[in-house]
């Protein structure tokens, strides 16, 4: 049914929230003198830092982004690849389905956070913030990805963790499966598949 599976990155292949969330609520205590609660934080999950750190009142967005990615390395130690990723990624693989991200991170944020867990074996195609000029929830990314790698939106699906995954993959005419292993708040997520766990992404391609 699916000969290409696109994979969100946070939340989805690797658990960043810790990171993404404690060095976010670090930057904001160190450098503007905000005391924030993690839980008011958690829309930034999911997009990129050009578009969430505005929402919180910075004006400097390569100098906060840049802090940002240099507190994250003080939470390194809380990233981990979700149980059933490698399992799942290695068997799709073998069975010859090609593989891809489109991620909200940047090529750098990609090198530093992502590289380090040996999945990049498994990835075909590869779209980064920095490749696009719109980013998700609009279209352009997953858009990018089809032109890439030739693949078409019938026949390809995004698997992703956030109601912004879900309305680019939509709009992008690409079916779409939710990642409940790394969802927030999933009953409001449209999705045509809900997955409990990485592995029951194989049975849609029994």
């Amino acid at each position: 049914m699916y000969s290409t599976i696109i994979f969100d990155v946070d939340g989805t292949l690797i658990d960043t929230e810790e990171a993404v969330l404690g060095s976010l609520q670090k930057l904001l205590k160190t450098d503007y003198n905000k005391e924030v609660d993690l839980s008011e934080l958690i829309f930034v999950l999911g997009i990129p830092g050009t578009v969430s750190l505005p929402k919180l009142g910075i004006d400097n967005i390569d100098k906060a982004n840049e802090r940002w990615n240099f507190f994250m390395k003080d939470f390194y130690h809380s990233i981990h690849v979700f149980n059933g990723i490698n399992n799942l990624m290695d068997t799709l693989k073998n069975k010859g389905i090609v593989q891809g991200i489109v991620t909200s991170k940047t090529k750098e944020e990609l090198q530093d956070d992502f590289v380090p867990f040996g999945l990049m074996k498994y990835l075909t195609y590869i779209v980064c913030a920095d490749d696009t000029n719109k980013h998700k929830p609009n279209p352009e990314p997953i858009l990018k990805f089809l032109e890439n790698s030739k693949a078409e939106p019938s026949s390809s699906i995004y698997i992703g963790d956030t109601i912004y995954d879900s309305e680019c993959a939509r709009d992008s005419g690409v079916d779409f499966g939710l990642a409940l292993w790394g969802c927030k708040n999933h009953e409001n997520i449209p999705a045509k598949y809900k997955f409990e766990t990485p592995l029951d992404i194989l049975k849609i391609l029994v």
